[in-house]
């Protein structure tokens, strides 16, 4: 006769009616199946991560611990700096050309095979339609011939989760993603739950340094001339005499919002370098003489608007309780969260309003197939869009736009919050 299992789980002092000999045999039984499922939930789950959405190729495999266990990207960069920005037909041939040596390379920088991976994730929006449709469709082909899981992924929301693969950030938390496609600000309350405070009205800060660093024919300085738009700038910025020789406007001063708008500084810098043009007789490919000054003038404004907005939007939070007071940590990311200087400013003001800045290693802000992989693992871990019927998978599609969480600019506007602007004197002094 088999012992009562209420006896060995409740009781486990009472005596039950049996050979010892089969008692031993359960009781190994039951170490043997606590074994296996310890084991199994501690099983290491690996997610294959595939990003296509702009111009660089990203393919990468991280565990449920964090850990970036192979990764691979194709950059187009070069490419698209000699045709003066991204074309998508040429950027789609390239993604289409190069996704599978990047998928086999990254597979085997982890020494894995696509049989040891759990489950494929794959950014499907926003982004390049033509770039967004090559990775969509190999991320589909995987999960057909793996016969795996398959994990549609908002780019914006993989770059706002990032920063939790590598320290301790807990929600909800206030994040700020900045790239050569987007500016936004956003509260972040789950790993599926957004709000949006505010994003950018025209030019993307990455966009609007791509053109100023265009228009100042950088590209023909030899140290910048495979350097993207943002880094070009932020290297000349670095050399400049006199960072505050250029005055550019305040931008939106009488807006009491989080929005964004960097199409007047970008405007306002092309007036200067032309009069400059003009005034010095400069001609053809030639260089102003003053350009480090300059490159220095027009990111300080640009970091300037980027803080303000940000400040405004911590004090909206502070005002609302949306934040508690241990989890008061602004997380910046995307490709413009590359530039150390943007990163001081934002430092400054995230002291000035007892906020903790994080931002995720430079090579975790740019596109890549980490972001992707690990935002893959926290919906896997809740199990939160992890698609596994075939013909559901088949029917997802991409999204060339699409917002990030629940619209809440309104309600921003209605709060009328006042703020007091950063100073310039406040940055060059620390």
């Amino acid at each position: 006769m088999w012992p009562c299992r209420l006896c060995l789980i409740k009781r486990p002092r009472i005596r039950c009616n049996m050979n010892s000999f089969l008692f031993r045999i359960f009781i190994n039984d039951r170490i043997l199946l606590k074994n296996y499922c310890s084991n199994e939930l501690a099983r290491s789950i690996k997610i294959l991560g595939v990003e296509t959405s702009c111009d660089d190729t990203g393919i990468a495999i991280v565990d449920n611990t964090g850990a970036i266990l192979g990764e691979s990207l194709h950059s187009q960069t070069p490419t698209h700096i000699s045709f003066g920005g991204i074309i998508p037909p040429i950027a789609r041939e390239f993604h289409r050309k190069n996704i599978t040596d990047v998928c086999e390379q990254a597979l085997k920088n982890a020494g894995l095979k696509l049989r040891d991976i759990d489950a494929i994730a794959t950014t499907v929006k926003p982004g390049m339609p033509l770039s967004l449709m090559i990775g969509k469709n190999f991320g589909k082909y995987l999960s057909r011939i793996g016969n795996k899981p398959f994990i549609p992924i908002h780019h914006m929301e993989a770059h706002a989760l990032t920063a939790r693969m590598k320290e301790e950030v807990n929600f909800p938390y206030l994040v700020l993603l900045i790239s050569g496609g987007h500016c936004l600000l956003a509260l972040v309350e789950s790993v599926t739950k957004f709000h949006l405070l505010g994003s950018t009205m025209d030019d993307a800060p990455g966009e609007a340094f791509d053109k100023v660093a265009r228009r100042l024919k950088m590209h023909n300085i030899f140290e910048y001339r495979n350097k993207n738009g943002g880094a070009a700038i932020e290297m000349a910025a670095k050399k400049a005499t006199d960072p505050v020789q250029f005055e550019f406007p305040p931008t939106m001063p009488h807006y009491r919002d989080c929005n964004f708008s960097f199409s007047g500084l970008k405007n306002s810098a092309f007036r200067q370098i032309q009069k400059l043009e003009i005034d010095l007789n400069i001609m053809a490919d030639e260089i102003i003489p003053d350009i480090n000054n300059l490159c220095a003038g027009f990111q300080l404004a640009v970091a300037k608007h980027i803080a303000n907005k940000t400040k405004r939007a911590m004090l909206f939070l502070d005002n609302e309780n949306l934040i508690p007071n241990e989890n008061r940590t602004l997380v910046v990311s995307g490709g413009v969260a590359c530039n150390n200087f943007i990163a001081k400013v934002l430092g400054i003001v995230s002291d000035q309003q007892n906020y903790r800045l994080v931002r995720p290693p430079p090579q975790l802000c740019m596109d890549n197939g980490v972001m992707i992989a690990w935002n893959g693992m926290e919906r896997w871990k809740i199990n939160a869009g992890v698609l596994r019927d075939p013909r559901e998978i088949e029917e997802i599609d991409h999204q060339s736009r699409a917002p990030l969480g629940d619209d809440w600019t309104s309600r921003i506007k209605k709060a009328h919050i006042q703020c007091s602007i950063i100073k310039t004197k406040d940055i060059y002094s620390t």
